[in-house]
């Protein structure tokens, strides 16, 4: 035991023995004097008591004396008062330099709390890139002030992975990306970043693209023509250069492609619709691409079997869903050995809507699956030109797939084959999914998921 309790008992001890005391010299009964005795230590301990409420109360007020097992209590409350002071200062001290630095950030930096996401902190870049105001906006959702449906969306979707492009509330000609990290206790911290010189980077490289790519078909369409007069005529002159002259139509027509392909990606890119939005019969459209993948498969006499659901139908833009599933299918064709299998589906599930190929091709190594979507990015760059691929059909594929908001899932072993799947979410069968027949909202010149 510690001093203090030992002091504690040996003054227990002394009530006891001036009680037994109080018995001889007087005419007071035993069970007198024991009451006065317990009554005193009673009185003592309730002082105490009083002088700990009294001081836990008004921490400004000094400790109280006490001796024994008291002094040592108020000793050691005192102790621990010291440690929480000194606790209190160091971490408002580290949240002073924490809001100094945030404060300085370049970047829009705010702090939501409750369901409701109230603002409870705004760094000077807030109210700037974000148009809010300190004090007057603190405890306002932020949905009453930034009133983009795409950031209402986006706020409550507990999406941690994906970011939003979208114009700033407080002036349209800068571009923001936006991301929404949760922690602990419901609170939730936006950051917004200013992409402007990006954004208008980006959307010059999208107009270069389209506007060669416009100015070379012209300059292809007569190269073609010509090159096809030359080898239809008769002539000792056409023999003579007939295989040059093959070989120009057969880069020509590729480059043909290249720039259809470049077109519709500029205009996938620009939110330029192919179509109007509408509900898609994906079986019917399956049946056909499936019909014109066994005529090209020709001679290499492919297996293909379609395993489609006619009664599955999805809200979204026809010819750009179409695009999505013949490059797909397609793509199984060219890299498919002689009397290979391919498998088409077209299915749903408590996971969502799924259209899948699964082949017995050649199969494409682990280090090449993340970046099998990039512009122009071939696995084998021979052999996919001499079958005759652009490099560009799965940057089409992901874009479209962007739009309808579904994603592109792709397994493969090598020397197994492949499965390319399309995973579109259940909400694909209602028409939600989609604002209007003029463009997709996620995906728009101003308002844009970013993965």
């Amino acid at each position: 035991m510690s001093s203090p309790w030992f002091q504690e008992i040996w003054r227990i001890v002394g009530l006891l023995v001036a009680a037994l005391l109080g018995t001889l010299l007087t005419n007071f009964s035993l069970s007198f004097c024991l009451l006065l005795a317990v009554s005193a230590y009673l009185i003592r301990h309730l002082r105490n008591l009083n002088n700990l409420q009294e001081w836990l109360s008004q921490k400004k007020t000094p400790v109280p004396d006490a001796v024994g097992i008291w002094g040592e209590v108020f000793y050691q409350l005192y102790r621990l008062q010291l440690r929480n002071r000194k606790r209190k200062r160091k971490l408002a001290t580290m949240l002073k330099h924490f809001q100094r630095s945030t404060a300085a950030m370049p970047d829009a930096a705010v702090v939501l709390y409750g369901g409701g996401r109230e603002i409870e902190w705004i760094n000077k870049a807030a109210t700037q890139l974000l148009g809010l105001k300190t004090p007057q906006d603190l405890g306002q959702a932020i949905t009453n002030l930034i009133r983009a449906p795409i950031f209402q969306q986006y706020l409550y979707s507990g999406d941690e992975k994906n970011s939003i492009k979208m114009p700033s509330p407080s002036d349209s000609n800068i571009m923001l990306r936006l991301h929404i990290v949760p922690y602990s206790d419901n609170r939730h911290l936006l950051l917004a970043r200013d992409v402007t010189n990006l954004h208008r980077l980006e959307q010059i490289r999208r107009d270069f693209v389209a506007n060669v790519s416009h100015e070379l078909r012209t300059p292809l369409t007569v190269i073609a023509g010509f090159t096809e007069t030359m080898l239809d005529a008769e002539d000792e002159f056409s023999k003579q250069w007939e295989r040059p002259l093959q070989l120009m139509a057969q880069q020509t027509t590729r480059m043909q492609r290249i720039v259809d392909d470049l077109l519709l990606l500029s205009r996938l890119e620009s939110d330029i619709p192919m179509g109007k939005l509408q509900q898609v019969h994906v079986a019917e459209i399956l049946e056909s691409i499936a019909e014109e993948a066994r005529i090209v498969s020709g001679d290499i006499a492919h297996e293909i079997t379609l395993d489609a659901d006619p009664d599955l139908m999805i809200y979204g833009i026809p010819e750009e869903l179409r695009s999505v599933f013949s490059n797909l299918v397609f793509n199984a064709v060219r890299y498919t050995i002689t009397q290979g299998k391919i498998q088409i589906r077209w299915y749903a599930d408590v996971d969502g809507i799924h259209f899948s190929v699964l082949d017995t091709g050649e199969g494409i190594a682990p280090e090449h699956l993340p970046r099998l979507t990039e512009r122009f990015y071939r696995v084998d760059v021979a052999r996919s030109r001499s079958q005759g691929g652009t490099g560009l059909g799965l940057a089409i594929v992901k874009h479209v797939l962007n739009r309808h908001h579904a994603n592109l899932h792709i397994e493969s072993t090598v020397g197994e084959g492949s499965l390319f799947r399309c995973d579109f979410p259940l909400s694909s069968a209602q028409q939600l999914l989609l604002p209007d027949d003029e463009g997709m909202m996620l995906n728009d010149e101003e308002y844009e998921l970013v993965s």
